[in-house]
C-alpha cells in the first residue's frame, strides 16, 4: 500500500453522486485510518456530509456563482495547493475536475478512461458501464493495490439536533404511527424522470384505502407540488416535509419511514444511506447507467423495450417524442401493488 498522509477526494456532481460516492470515502478511511481524507463538492451537497467521520474537511467549490469562471478555479487551485496532498481520487469524470487535481500539483492522481481531462491523471482505471455507480467508484481503490469490497453501503450521520427537528415535525403533524409510515419523493430536477401527478395522487389514495400514513418529502422547489397533493387528499394521515427539512433531516425521516416511493432522484440514494427500502420509478433513464437504488431489498419499476429508452443520461426537460410512454406506461396499480408486497414482506421479518 502507499504512503498516504493526506488525501483528496474530488465529486463535483448532483446530491445522489456525492452519496454514492461515500462507499470509496469510508474504505479509504478503513485502509489509511490515520490519513486526513478531504473532499471537494458543490454547495448543494456540502451538508449531507456533515459529521461523517471518515472525512477531516469538506472543501465547498462553488463552479456556477462564486467560484465560476477562470478567477474562481484559479481561487481553488491555490487553497488546495496549499494544503499539499498526496493523492486524489476523482470520480467525477468532467474535465474541470481532472484540470483541478493536475494544477493544483497533486502528485498521485486517480481518475477513470472515460474522463474528459484522463491524460492529466498518473492512474487510469478502466470505467464498467456495465457495474454499479458504488462499485465502479470502489474500483479506483485498484490505482492503490487495494482490493474493492462488495457490498459497501454509504453512511450518513444526521446530528442529535437533526433528529430532535424530526421528533418536532412528528409531533406537530400527530404522526405517532411510523409503522405504518411511507415516505413518497414525487420531484426530481429533470421532467422525464417525473412519474405523473395524477399517478401519485391515485396512489396515495389507494394506500390511505390501507390504513397507511404518507410523507411526503423534497427539496423547496418540490414544496408546491407536495402541498397541491396534500390540499387534494384532505386527509389528516398525508403530510409534506417537503421545503421543511435539510437533506440530514430528511434522511432520518425517510430512515423512520416503513418504505420510500421515488423517483430516480436524490432521496433515492438518502433511503439507501439509511437502510430504508425503495421503490424506484425510472423513465428516461435505466437502471442500467448504474445509478439505480443500490440496497439488496430495492426494487425499480420501469417499462421495458421502449426503443426510445433511455433518452438521455440524465434526463430532460419534456419527451423528445412527445409521447412520455415510459411514465404513462406506469399505472398506480402497477406500484401499489409493489408497496403492498414490500410492507406485507416486512412484517413477516
Amino acid at each position: 500500500m502507499f504512503e498516504l498522509n493526506n488525501i483528496l477526494v474530488i465529486q463535483t456532481a448532483f446530491i445522489g453522486d456525492v452519496i454514492l460516492t461515500l462507499p470509496l470515502i469510508q474504505t479509504l478511511k478503513e485502509h489509511y485510518p490515520s490519513s486526513r481524507i478531504d473532499v471537494v463538492v458543490v454547495p448543494r451537497a456540502a451538508e449531507i456530509l456533515m459529521n461523517h467521520p471518515a472525512l477531516h474537511d469538506v472543501i465547498i467549490f462553488d463552479k456556477r456563482h462564486a467560484d465560476a469562471g477562470v478567477g474562481g478555479f484559479l481561487r481553488q487551485m491555490k487553497r488546495l495547493r496549499q494544503k499539499k496532498y498526496d493523492l486524489t481520487l476523482v470520480p467525477h469524470r468532467s474535465f474541470r475536475s481532472a484540470a483541478l487535481a493536475f494544477s493544483s500539483k497533486i502528485p498521485l492522481r486517480v481518475g477513470f478512461t472515460t474522463s474528459a481531462g484522463r491524460y492529466l491523471f498518473t492512474h487510469v482505471v478502466q470505467y464498467d458501464k456495465l457495474s454499479h455507480e458504488v462499485d465502479r467508484n470502489l474500483k479506483l481503490l485498484t490505482a492503490l493495490k487495494i482490493s474493492p469490497p462488495q457490498g459497501v453501503y454509504p453512511d450518513l450521520y444526521p446530528s442529535q439536533a437533526d433528529c430532535q427537528l424530526v421528533d418536532r415535525f412528528f409531533l406537530e403533524n400527530e404522526v405517532k404511527d411510523t409503522s405504518k409510515l411511507v415516505a413518497v419523493a414525487p420531484g426530481t430536477m429533470w421532467n422525464t424522470k417525473r412519474w405523473l401527478e395524477d399517478r401519485f395522487e391515485e396512489l396515495i389514495r389507494r394506500l390511505l384505502q390501507d390504513g397507511v400514513h404518507i410523507v411526503l418529502v423534497g427539496g423547496g422547489e418540490d414544496a408546491p407540488f407536495c402541498e397541491r397533493l396534500v390540499e387534494r387528499m384532505n386527509s389528516p394521515s398525508v403530510h409534506s416535509a417537503a421545503g421543511k427539512l435539510s437533506l440530514l433531516q430528511s434522511a432520518e425521516l425517510i430512515r423512520r419511514c416503513r418504505l420510500l416511493v421515488s423517483n430516480d432522484s436524490a432521496p433515492m440514494h438518502l433511503a439507501v444511506a439509511v437502510r430504508t427500502p425503495v421503490i424506484a420509478i425510472f423513465g428516461a433513464t435505466v437502471p442500467e447507467f448504474g445509478f439505480s437504488p443500490y440496497g439488496k431489498n430495492d426494487e425499480v419499476i420501469e417499462i421495458k423495450g421502449l426503443s426510445c429508452r433511455p433518452c438521455s443520461i440524465h434526463g430532460g426537460t419534456r419527451c423528445p417524442i412527445r409521447t412520455f410512454d415510459c411514465m404513462k406506461g406506469i399505472s398506480s396499480k402497477m406500484v401499489y401493488e409493489k408497496v403492498v408486497q414490500h410492507l406485507a414482506q416486512s412484517n413477516s421479518l
